[in-house]
């Protein structure tokens, strides 16, 4: 790949201006890297490739990007990492073919929008019960009657999830399946058993990838809480029924049906696109009456403003004592 012109050195160095970045309902993008060396070289940021015939060198359109995923064998340099903050572009470690979120690294510039929506939502227990409602009817594909209870959508839950999994157990012929998850008796547990629990530990990793991408919390969720990741499950449920549950119970008769699930589902995420998927259902499960594609862009460099409960958003920066 031809690298393009050199500019000028305090213009790289420059934050993009608005117009150089896309809004997220139109252009959110995700790179995944792995086995490559990440620098900043005087043109702009790329991926150097070892290969038999030498050093290729591949240039990273930054500006365009909102998260990039570093996978195994991947190693990048302070001042790449630095381009990619002024840029608002998330930075995520994960496993291979970008299946395990390990660690985030999010630009100062990410804007809060996203963040303060899922706080205004979770703080209160109406709304709250609202997301909740949206995520059930996302799962079941189906209006929750109104006034129901999260007990009776919990309920509902479960027989539609024994259902299923009655369901492919037949399509199967493996008789009766129970799901069971025991990390103290690892390897006795069943092909199936073991090839779900593995999908899904690659399922929260690429909706953790995501969340950070948004700057949302994933501690703050709405029908899991008390951990760190409550809001990765509560997401990754949305998604199991058509991706983790049926390639576990395909994997019955696997002799390695943790490997072989990891390397399946990340085949099937490139072909379904399920990261941009994750973004469009979280915008929706968050703020269902806003068009995402009129708000401001999600990596808009902003200032710091100040919060009014009367005034609302007041600019920073300004003395606001009165004169004597």
């Amino acid at each position: 790949m031809t690298p393009p012109p050199a500019r000028d050195a305090r213009a790289r160095l420059a934050a993009p201006s608005l117009a150089m970045l896309p809004k997220i309902g139109d252009a959110l993008s995700f790179l995944y890297l792995d086995m490559v060396r990440i620098v900043q070289d005087d043109t702009g940021v790329c991926a150097q490739i070892e290969t038999r015939t030498g050093l290729d060198t591949v240039y990273i359109p930054t500006a365009a990007l909102s998260c990039v995923l570093l996978g195994p064998g991947t190693s990048i340099t302070a001042r790449a990492l630095s381009t990619f903050a002024r840029h608002g572009t998330t930075v995520v470690c994960t496993g291979s073919g970008a299946v395990r979120a390990y660690a985030g690294i999010q630009p100062a510039s990410l804007t809060t929008e996203w963040l303060e929506k899922q706080v205004r939502a979770w703080a209160d227990e109406t709304p709250r019960l609202q997301v909740a409602v949206r995520m059930y009817e996302r799962r079941f594909d189906d209006t929750v009657p109104p006034g129901i209870t999260l007990a009776q959508l919990r309920g509902m839950e479960g027989q539609r999830m024994k259902a299923l999994y009655r369901i492919l157990a037949q399509q199967h012929g493996i008789g009766r399946f129970r799901r069971a998850y025991d990390p103290a008796q690892w390897d006795t547990q069943d092909p199936v058993n073991l090839a779900l629990s593995s999908a899904n530990t690659c399922l929260y990793g690429v909706v953790h990838a995501a969340l950070l991408a948004m700057g949302c919390s994933p501690a703050l969720g709405f029908v899991h809480t008390g951990t760190q990741h409550s809001f990765v499950y509560d997401i990754a449920d949305l998604y199991k029924a058509d991706t983790t549950i049926p390639l576990a119970f395909s994997l019955h008769d696997s002799s390695n049906p943790e490997q072989e699930a990891r390397r399946r589902l990340r085949d099937g995420f490139r072909l379904i696109k399920l990261l941009p998927r994750i973004v469009r259902d979280i915008q929706t499960m968050l703020s269902p009456n806003n068009d995402t594609d009129d708000e401001p862009d999600q990596r808009e460099v902003r200032l710091v403003h100040l919060w009014d409960p009367t005034a609302g958003v007041l600019p920073a920066g300004v003395n606001y004592a009165t004169e004597p």
